[in-house]
């Protein structure tokens, strides 16, 4: 209903997704609202805009935009946004560095401004950044991107189903507690339940080729290695070796800045 959202209803002209633990899924998301909302989707981040020439990165920011509303609509996505567009006025910052930061703030600014198609429609371009560290970019961007959204570790029940979804290619043995691995798995990111259960569905071929030579192992079928089931006692042994790679300072850190600056 593009008649509606208009005015003081008008599109979000920027997206800011932040958490601290890589692995959460703050790009698989973006990519997934592209694809849900049928946008042309632009995939970048601050080494493809970056040039040893001067004025080359400039170019290249207002070339991408250019493109986006050319193929409106779109979705512009900066993963790791932090690092192209920190602080302004930061000790040790480049002229060349600040004058890039300067045409994104410009090109984000007039994302939306007067673009439309020939058949009257507006040229709707959404800027969609990820970052770990909300902290460190600028307050000018900060603005722009209206929208500051936190994406947590996953919860219980999520859990469960990156469980399920990441086991949907083996067999799992009856004794598997799906609700249990969950309950053990807390404040485990999104990649962190993914290297649990690779790590557990692997240890069926660890007892298999227990004691065997290098010639005996390259002898063995796949279907011997491959036949035994994902068992309880895999995923135990399993939680001991992965350990969660956020501490709870971290995330009381990222709290507190959707407490001030949040926007969800």
């Amino acid at each position: 209903m593009p008649e509606y959202f208009l005015g003081i209803r008008r599109p979000w002209k920027g997206i800011l997704l932040f958490g601290r633990p890589p692995g959460t899924g703050k790009t698989l998301l973006a990519k997934a609202v592209a694809t849900e909302c049928g946008t042309t989707f632009f995939n970048v981040s601050s080494a493809t805009l970056a040039s040893k020439w001067c004025g080359e990165s400039e170019r290249l920011v207002q070339c991408l935009f250019d493109l986006a509303r050319a193929y409106a609509p779109s979705t512009i996505f900066i993963d790791e946004i932090d690092s192209l567009c920190n602080a302004r006025g930061a000790s040790g910052e480049h002229e060349s560095s600040r004058r890039v930061k300067s045409e994104l703030l410009v090109q984000v600014d007039g994302v939306n401004a007067s673009s439309t198609k020939e058949d009257g429609t507006r040229k709707i371009v959404t800027v969609l950044a990820a970052t770990n560290f909300p902290w460190d970019i600028d307050e000018a961007l900060r603005r722009r991107l209206e929208k500051r959204i936190y994406i947590p570790l996953p919860n219980f029940e999520s859990r469960k189903e990156l469980i399920r979804i990441n086991l949907k290619t083996v067999e799992i043995a009856p004794d598997v507690d799906i609700d249990e691995v969950a309950r053990r798995t807390e404040g485990y990111s999104g990649d962190d339940l993914t290297n649990v259960c690779r790590d557990a569905s692997l240890n069926g071929m660890r007892r298999k080729i227990s004691g065997k030579t290098r010639d005996e192992i390259k002898n063995m079928s796949k279907d011997v290695i491959s036949k035994d089931p994902v068992v309880m006692c895999d995923f135990l042994e399993a939680l001991t070796k992965v350990q969660p790679i956020v501490s709870t300072a971290d995330i009381e850190k990222h709290e507190k800045w959707f407490s001030e600056f949040g926007s969800a």
